[in-house]
């Protein structure tokens, strides 16, 4: 955010960044305090409930839709049990990349550094998180849900080449959406037990990345020139535009007897969960916004997949 002053010029009212070694060693601190390890701390052979769904009904991409209303409730269980192993597919694919992004961003700087401990720890997490959502899956008996082979070579190629606040700002785009996504999982006593736990152990261990992801954007996008935000707004648009329009694979719709092509596109323009996402993504837009990752042309794309 700026201030016009009398004299016409422009002045910076953000929040400075916090320093980023001192953040580091107060993230190291915390996740020594509190992190889980998935394979020990869930019980994988908990009995899977019938009855329970697999997320928040109201988060499901037919919720309020006629398709929605013509299942019964062991269909409709079966549909959120497969959306909530789609996203978390999708989540795998995603953290793969993130890994990468970090890993490339601290590679030859010293290890002693907190902020290089601290990026190894993430990585040490998501690598946790993948394997969690991988035996989630397996444990609901659903396939492992992957993004179309076309989107899998556009993710490679942004994990070589995307760095600077685009990189940081990709992991917000996918961290915070889930994030209030699971926040309201992790809540819900209609839903699995097993979704809830990973919804928790997920929500617990991104908080502390999510704070250094954002504090990288504050502090690295003010250096950026003119064309260089143009560009970084660009890549940022379409990380959200991929995130948004496939979290939930098609092929979902046939574990419950739907056409998948035809259910898809009832799927995108159904409002209840467009609206959903919208408010998923706010604080996100909100914090882009101001650090002026938002803004002019690519706001159509952000409006296109339906986070404006």
């Amino acid at each position: 955010m700026t201030t016009i002053l009398p004299s016409g010029a422009r002045q910076d009212t953000r929040k400075s960044p916090v320093d980023r070694e001192t953040l580091s060693t107060r993230l190291l601190g915390s996740a020594a305090k509190k992190s889980y390890d998935p394979v020990v701390d869930i019980d994988w052979s908990a009995p899977i409930p019938e009855h329970l769904y697999g997320l928040s009904p109201e988060w499901s991409t037919l919720f309020g839709t006629p398709e929605w209303d013509a299942l019964d409730h062991a269909r409709r269980v079966r549909l959120t049990i497969h959306e909530y192993c789609s996203i978390s597919g999708v989540g795998i694919w995603f953290e793969g990349l993130l890994m990468q992004l970090v890993l490339r961003d601290v590679y030859g700087e010293d290890p002693a550094r907190p902020h290089v401990q601290w990026a190894l720890t993430e990585i040490a997490d998501e690598c946790r998180h993948s394997v969690m959502f991988a035996r989630t899956a397996q444990t609901f008996g659903a396939p492992s849900y992957q993004p179309p082979p076309k989107l899998q070579r556009l993710g490679r190629a942004f994990a070589a080449k995307g760095d600077g606040p685009a990189a940081y700002a990709a992991i917000l785009v996918a961290e915070e959406i889930l994030d209030i996504f699971q926040r309201d999982l992790m809540k819900d006593e209609r839903v699995q037990p097993l979704t809830r736990a990973t919804s928790q152990i997920h929500v617990v261990e991104e908080a502390r990345h999510m704070r250094f992801a954002r504090e990288e954007v504050a502090r690295r996008t003010p250096e950026l020139s003119a064309w260089q935000l143009r560009k970084h707004r660009t890549v940022v648009a379409a990380v959200a535009a991929v995130v948004a329009e496939n979290l939930v694979q098609p092929q979902v719709y046939a574990a419950v007897g739907l056409d998948p092509a035809r259910t898809r596109a009832v799927a995108q323009r159904n409002e209840h969960y467009r609206a959903k996402l919208r408010d998923a993504a706010a604080g996100l837009v909100a914090f882009l916004r101001e650090t002026g990752l938002i803004g002019g042309p690519t706001e159509r794309l952000w409006r296109r997949a339906g986070l404006l």
